[in-house]
């Protein structure tokens, strides 16, 4: 059994459209759903890279 906390996305829509989020201090773990069908890990790095351009205003 997991001991991951998850987090749920502050930008949620209803229903299942969700990005749940479990980070530890060298890698963060992605989910579609809590508890999660798929996961997704990747390093602390590539996490702040990968919302470094979904917030930035034209995607680069």
């Amino acid at each position: 059994m997991s001991t991951r906390r998850w987090r749920k996305s502050s930008y949620c829509q209803e229903g299942e459209a969700c990005v749940h989020i479990s980070p530890t201090p060298t890698v963060v773990h992605i989910a579609d759903a809590d508890p999660p069908r798929a996961v997704l890990t990747v390093s602390v790095e590539a996490f702040g890279a990968l919302l470094g351009l979904v917030r930035s205003p034209d995607g680069r």
